[in-house]
């Protein structure tokens, strides 16, 4: 059976790991605002949206970044790095979801008050490392609507998983609620990327 690719499917798998950017590229803030913007429409726990963003474009301070980051190139050629923090303390922001999901006719009222009194029951009472263990798996979801996005804008990143969280967390001051997760570097690839097998699905699927 042949079937014909969908677009999201042609950008699913253009996408590829760049390391290799154009130092003097510069995508303008208002492109990376309105990527970031499209890419929260991922889903998220209780849709609490525990994302958080501290997008580097200063070359000082990515200079500094790339020490931090097990001097990869790339931290520092890229035109930004999005560094994709989880915050979990996220169940603070219950009443304004819900009521703004109300107020858009997405729930009725009797929702709206089920959920933020649901949420703030639950979350606040869960020990720190499963809320840390909840931000991270949803803002795995937000990376990867991230690096489609942006391959669909006409650029290339890469994801950054190694790098000395501690460090950054003190480099950039973070609060104690905000965790440190990954970090994209977007621009304007200056060389291809590799080419990468798959294991075949009969090695990774059981269908019962």
């Amino acid at each position: 059976m042949t079937t014909t690719k969908s677009y999201i499917n042609k950008v699913m798998h253009d996408r590829k790991s760049v390391r290799k950017y154009e130092a003097n590229f510069k995508i303008p803030q208002s492109e990376l605002e309105e990527l970031l913007e499209e890419a929260t429409t991922a889903p998220s726990s209780s849709n609490l949206q525990p994302w958080r963003f501290l997008v580097i474009q200063d070359e000082e301070v990515k200079k500094d970044l790339r020490l931090i980051a097990n001097n990869q190139e790339q931290v520092e050629t890229a035109s930004a790095i999005i560094a994709v923090l989880g915050d979990t303390e996220m169940y603070n922001n219950a009443e304004e979801v819900f009521t703004k999901n109300f107020e858009l006719g997405y729930m009725d009222e009797a929702t709206k008050n089920m959920m933020i009194e649901n949420s703030l029951k639950l979350y606040p009472n869960l020990p720190k490392e499963i809320l840390k263990n909840i931000a991270t798996f949803d803002a795995g979801l937000i990376s990867m609507q991230i690096m489609l996005l942006a391959k669909d804008m006409g650029y290339d990143t890469v994801t950054m998983g190694g790098f000395n969280k501690e460090a950054f967390a003190e480099r950039f001051e973070l609060t104690d609620n905000l965790v440190p997760i990954v970090l994209i570097a977007i621009g304007k690839a200056a060389a291809s990327a590799y080419g990468s097998s798959r294991l075949a699905l009969n090695d990774i699927a059981k269908f019962i």
